[in-house]
């Protein structure tokens, strides 16, 4: 982790430099804007008065010309109590009740608090699968374009009630994190009720910028998190930093602050030194995507297996940017079919890239470590040369 101050003495180069990379956000053109269900509602409570001063940021943000896409947690903190709990459900079955009956309340408070502006407000519910499926993606990226240019505001959260472990998000900041890849945001801000990342956990003093460098600083990282929850929250600050780890890696600066400070996205969006800024390293993959295409493969929203390769198929892929062949690969982990995320490892275990597999496991087990024109010979078809063609392959880090 390459940390640079703590807020209260950003001294010297680091300090400055921590300044500049913030000043860069007054020219953010695209930015998505999370917010916690513990801040928009406390105790379980939606708080209307807090919901409508971030609604005011938002439209003065809007009326700058910046693209705003909210994604809003709250909607079982809104319906554990029409359910008739006395506190926020913890089996699954009940928390999709709550998501169901406190989804519309959530909506319709947003809908109140936007419409004092003159902002109409427009539902989407996702689920992973929508990431999964380039298809479905793609469509949610039309669709998402559409209400901006229509001048609707979209309001984002995942589908909780038709979502189960296998497939769900978990929490409201990865899903923030790939919608933040999906608009092709310039900026991802975390509203919560902590202020940024803790040093050590000593919430009197906030880390002032993280560069992020691709997961190898997770250790220097675990260092500052602690495992508290707020009552209606479903993550904390360890989802919040693997978010960050997936913006990050789509080329994406991530802030968290605190959601109830005056006026956060404001005076964020205005370069101030608020929470914790999360900044890609300068080799980071997303930095140098070469198409949509390829950052929707880098997101991987759901890898299913992984495939590790020797030496040589290390070096075509990171220095000549070749497919992967059977040849070189020595180890097939995971059950996949056709057309699925696959990881790509090197003999240390290190990830080198991100794919799309041409053949499942079952027919990459047979064929791996040998040549290219022996697949038909043991298959009995060959579908192509390559196990993940370069076009479907992205390099996650330099040679």
């Amino acid at each position: 982790m390459n940390g640079q101050g703590e807020q209260g003495s950003h001294d010297g180069q680091d300090a400055s430099a921590a300044r500049t990379a913030r000043q860069a956000f007054a020219h953010a053109r695209r930015v998505v804007v999370k917010i916690g269900s513990a801040v928009l509602a406390p105790g379980g409570e939606l708080s209307l008065p807090r919901l409508e001063a971030l609604c005011a940021q938002i439209h003065a943000a809007r009326q700058r010309g910046v693209e705003i896409t909210v994604v809003s947690s709250g909607a079982i903190a809104c319906g554990f109590r029409v359910l008739g709990l006395d506190a926020p459900p913890t089996t699954i079955v009940q928390k999709q009740a709550a998501a169901a009956a406190g989804q519309l309340r959530l909506m319709l408070a947003w809908e109140k608090a936007a419409e004092r502006h003159g902002v109409k407000v427009a539902q989407v519910l996702l689920v992973s699968d929508d990431f999964v499926d380039r298809t479905r993606y793609l469509n949610a990226r039309r669709v998402l374009g559409e209400l901006h240019e229509r001048g609707l505001l979209a309001v984002i959260n995942e589908n909780d009630t038709v979502s189960y472990d296998e497939i769900r998000f978990g929490d409201n900041d990865a899903l923030a994190a790939h919608v933040a890849g999906l608009v092709g945001a310039d900026l991802l801000l975390v509203l919560s009720t902590a202020k940024g990342l803790y040093a050590h956990g000593d919430a009197s003093k906030v880390i002032a910028q993280v560069e992020m460098d691709g997961g190898s600083n997770a250790a220097a990282l675990s260092q500052h998190v602690t495992k508290d929850k707020t009552v209606t929250g479903v993550g904390g600050m360890a989802s919040k930093l693997h978010a960050m780890g997936v913006a990050s890696a789509l080329g994406v600066h991530s802030v968290i602050a605190g959601g109830t400070e005056p006026n956060v996205i404001t005076r964020v969006l205005a370069g101030e030194m608020l929470g914790t800024h999360f900044s890609p390293a300068p080799d980071a993959p997303g930095a140098a995507v070469g198409s949509r295409r390829d950052a929707w493969i880098l997101a991987g929203v759901r890898v299913a297996g992984r495939l590790t390769v020797d030496a040589g198929a290390c070096a075509a892929i990171l220095r000549r940017g070749a497919s992967l062949l059977p040849s070189g690969v020595t180890k097939v982990e995971g059950r996949f079919a056709r057309g699925a995320t696959l990881d790509v490892l090197d003999e240390a275990g290190e990830l080198i890239a991100r794919g799309l597999a041409a053949y499942s496991d079952e027919e990459t087990r047979r064929v791996m470590g040998k040549r290219s024109s022996e697949i038909e010979a043991t298959l009995g078809y060959a579908l192509g040369e390559e196990l993940i063609h370069r076009d479907d392959l992205v390099v996650m880090r330099r040679a």
